[in-house]
């Protein structure tokens, strides 16, 4: 009896160490996880159309987090800085009026930037800025700045610190002209490839776009 006992105490001991052994590889695995989607790269899935055509919905995307340097991820001050995001770049970023949400917008200008539309087309310092290849108007209709600012806006001037956003679907897009500026600090990083993509229309993947270099 004596020996039967110690043999499942053995047995219970060995199943001890095989579930530490699991849980710790788990916990590792979820904090290098949690590392790399802060600090490196974070995937963001596409819920509306104010980027087509450059982003279509359900896009999955990954963002670059060290493109422009390394955040505190709570005070979202810089530890260390690579760059500053340049105007044409497509960033993620914490949405001003709601910070529990992220978008993902167009730099149009930058800190110090004059930025004024006239009938749709976007100056940025007095000189047309050179529309993306994936920027479209859906609506032909041009409306007074009285009504709306959609298609025409400013001049206004960026201030230090801060960015002018634009989405590429220009005529269905909340953007910089409704909302104002988005701070630097609060950037997340740049969108820069595709790495699958679902059209939920049509029940089925686009795999042309995977791999879509995002620009």
């Amino acid at each position: 009896m004596l020996s039967k006992k110690m043999e499942a105490e053995k047995f219970q001991r060995s199943w001890q160490a095989v579930l530490w052994e699991y849980a710790q590889a788990i916990l590792i695995a979820l904090i290098l996880a949690l590392f790399i989607r802060t600090f490196f790269v974070q995937a963001f899935k596409i819920p509306s159309g104010s980027m087509i055509k450059t982003l279509l919905i359900g896009d999955h995307i990954l963002v670059n987090k060290m493109a422009y340097g390394v955040r505190n991820p709570i005070t979202r001050n810089s530890w260390i800085e690579f760059s500053k995001p340049k105007r044409g770049d497509v960033i993620v970023f914490i949405y001003p009026v709601d910070r529990s949400k992220d978008f993902i917008k167009r730099v149009i200008g930058v800190a110090g930037d004059t930025i004024e539309i006239r009938d749709k087309k976007v100056y940025v310092n007095g000189t047309l800025f050179p529309d993306p290849p994936g920027v479209q108007h859906t609506d032909p209709r041009i409306l007074p700045a009285s009504v709306q600012p959609r298609d025409n806006f400013g001049p206004v001037v960026v201030p230090a610190g801060h960015l002018f956003v634009m989405g590429d679907n220009r005529d269905q897009s909340y953007d910089s002209r409704f909302w104002g500026f988005v701070p630097v600090k609060d950037v997340k990083g740049k969108a820069f490839i595709i790495y699958w993509s679902w059209d939920s229309q049509h029940f089925r993947p686009r795999l042309n776009r995977i791999g879509h270099l995002i620009k």
